[in-house]
């Protein structure tokens, strides 16, 4: 890593706007413990992602449905051990801020609290949502907003409900599986940055998931990935290896014990 990179103060929600201001890219990755945590601060992400992705990427569930908000905290609070510089982002899961404006106050609250992340993230794309994300803004807790789009809702996905979520104090909101021409004037449209995850090349950033981008889920292939390693048959190899050399003896050796 470049050794200016490691001198940088941590990033804040506040430099998100600022990079958006002088059109800089924005670097976000998704890690779920301190150990990863830390590789991907060390690389000079400018965030991390706590994602609920944890469910399907590492705790192998089908969906990311299962997650709670217990499971979230876990995770997120070992990626808060392990990150000095990146700006963490907590993925608030399933059913944590959906029921109440209340509920949605104390949970993400709570998120903050108990991990020192720097920001929640809440997904919906829904006029509710609105009231909720202005009600955690005014409480004092940064929201990263997230709304995903299919084809069949270009006509209709509405400017307006992203700008809404801009005017309701977001700082950034991720656009996912989004055709590229409609992201590109998203962007161009409202002030805060937007985070691209199959969303185009004129996103203000990208995000991906780490263990698809390393290759560790070598079943996964979307259209919109592009895998940076190819990890998982080093581990499968790694690992045959050492088996081999503990049945047929040769390890431990002398250089290997105390």
């Amino acid at each position: 890593m470049d050794k200016k990179v490691s001198e940088k103060r941590a990033v804040t929600v506040r430099d998100f706007a600022e990079r958006k201001r002088k059109h800089e890219k924005l670097v976000v990755m998704t890690a779920y413990d301190a150990l990863f945590g830390r590789l991907v601060d060390e690389s000079g992400v400018d965030a991390i992602l706590v994602g609920d992705s944890v469910g399907t990427a590492i705790m192998g569930y089908p969906s990311t449905l299962p997650v709670t908000l217990d499971h979230m905290i876990y995770h997120a609070s070992a990626v808060r051990r392990g990150v000095k510089r990146a700006l963490i982002i907590i993925d608030m899961p399933f059913l944590s801020y959906q029921a109440s404006i209340e509920s949605a106050v104390l949970n993400c609250g709570r998120a903050i609290q108990e991990t020192g992340v720097g920001a929640v993230k809440v997904e919906g794309g829904n006029p509710e949502m609105l009231e909720t994300v202005h009600a955690l803004v005014r409480t004092g807790i940064p929201v990263m907003a997230h709304i995903g789009f299919t084809p069949q809702s270009v006509n209709t996905i509405g400017g307006a409900r992203v700008q809404g979520r801009e005017q309701a104090g977001a700082f950034a909101i991720v656009l996912e599986l989004v055709p590229a021409s409609v992201s590109e004037r998203i962007t161009a449209a409202v002030g805060i940055p937007t985070i691209g995850i199959g969303a185009g090349s004129k996103c203000d950033g990208q995000v991906l998931v780490l263990p698809d981008v390393l290759g560790l889920n070598d079943t996964f292939q979307p259209k919109f990935l592009k895998r940076y390693a190819e990890l998982a048959q080093e581990v499968r190899s790694a690992i045959g290896t050492w088996a081999r050399d503990v049945r047929n003896g040769s390890y431990p050796d002398a250089e290997h014990s105390f």
